[in-house]
């Protein structure tokens, strides 16, 4: 099998950004919507979900993959501003083996803190209103 696939348009990520599904969101313009992650593995753990139909990066647009970039880097920046994590951990997966689960590409922004461990990727769902109340406090340091 292909790393590229088929794009299913009917991913959850492709309903977010039709605005068919919900989700808690940080900022969305013609490029990118993103949102906070419901499954975190840390406070904060937010995505950037790049408009253009595409199952990874492999996929996208040489074009569209320097505007992405750029929304990631504006909510990293926020993300830091926002929580003053210790380091930030910035991560895109390509392919099921390599830990992808919704194939639409979408960047993670993951705060982290000194002595906290990691949570597992998708593992327990977050308190939704906790993710709203972080969701906000993030935008308000956006540019």
């Amino acid at each position: 099998m292909s790393l590229s696939g088929t794009y299913d348009d009917q991913n959850i990520f492709a309903k977010i950004i039709a605005g068919d599904a919900p989700a808690i969101k940080i900022f969305e313009d013609d490029v990118a919507v993103a949102f906070m992650d419901i499954f975190p593995q840390s406070p904060g753990h937010c995505l950037v979900v790049p408009k253009e139909p595409a199952r990874n990066l492999l996929d996208l647009s040489e074009d569209m993959a320097a505007k992405a970039i750029q929304r990631v880097q504006k909510l990293a920046r926020a993300v830091e501003a926002a929580l003053q994590p210790d380091g930030i951990v910035v991560t895109q997966f390509n392919g099921a083996p390599a830990g992808q689960t919704v194939f639409h590409i979408h960047f993670h922004i993951i705060p982290r803190w000194e002595d906290v461990p990691l949570g597992r990727h998708g593992g327990k769902q977050a308190d939704m209103d906790e993710l709203a109340a972080q969701a906000r406090k993030i935008a308000s340091f956006l540019d």
